[in-house]
């Protein structure tokens, strides 16, 4: 079961992947966790990754897409895989949906978290990450027992500087301008499943988990 996930930033993937990583025994595989991995094992794409994130400079689609495919061919994808933060644009999917078939492989769901845009501001900029262990909270959604503490190591809970308003408020323009594209794309396949993010996380996942159970 091969599935993208998608939502903008503070819509809840993070939590719910972790679910359905759990529940469904795929791996989450990130961009980031990709590159990551990619230039710790010295790969040829994984080094020409390496010389444009060195220079500050975006990662070109073909090295992107050769580490995807390095990443989708690995054993533990053998039943499939939860795609977070790739593709980005109609010319990645379209370049994934030819990999896959060459892989044997198909996309099942789109699954893309629904949540409204103010809401988002309001979750982003109040998170905290912990410095020490980087569990996050929020100081009014989820707040540590403790303010400014982390609940888990007792470190000290800091804000991102990608977390202000005005930088949240740039990302989320950015990312609806980015992502309506491929919505449309994936809702023209068939395979796009737009889910109420704005619900109670168990609500949320018991959503998730009945459109990839089938039982929607």
């Amino acid at each position: 079961m091969l599935i993208i996930f998608m939502g903008p930033p503070g819509a809840g993937k993070g939590t719910q992947a972790e679910r359905i990583v759990s529940e469904f025994g795929i791996p989450h595989i990130s961009t980031g966790d990709m590159f990551r991995a990619a230039i710790k094992e010295g790969t040829p794409l994984g080094l020409q990754a390496k010389s444009y994130m060195d220079q500050g400079k975006l990662v070109p689609d073909e090295v992107t897409i050769g580490i995807v495919r390095e990443r989708l061919s690995k054993p533990d994808t053998k039943h499939g895989a939860l795609m977070d933060g790739f593709p980005r644009t109609v010319a990645q999917a379209e370049a994934l949906d030819r990999m896959v078939e060459e892989l044997g492989m198909k996309i099942d769901h789109a699954i893309n978290l629904e949540v409204d845009r103010d809401l988002l501001l309001a979750r982003l900029t109040g998170r905290r990450v912990c410095k020490s262990c980087g569990s996050t909270y929020h100081v009014e959604f989820n707040p540590p027992a403790k303010d400014g503490i982390c609940d888990k190591c007792a470190g000290e809970l800091y804000q991102r500087a990608d977390d202000t308003a005005e930088t949240v408020a740039t990302r989320l323009d950015v990312y609806f301008e980015q992502t309506a594209p491929l919505l449309e794309y994936y809702n023209a396949k068939g395979v796009l499943r737009s889910v109420n993010g704005e619900a109670g996380i168990d609500e949320v996942y018991r959503e998730i988990s009945g459109i990839l159970r089938g039982v929607e």
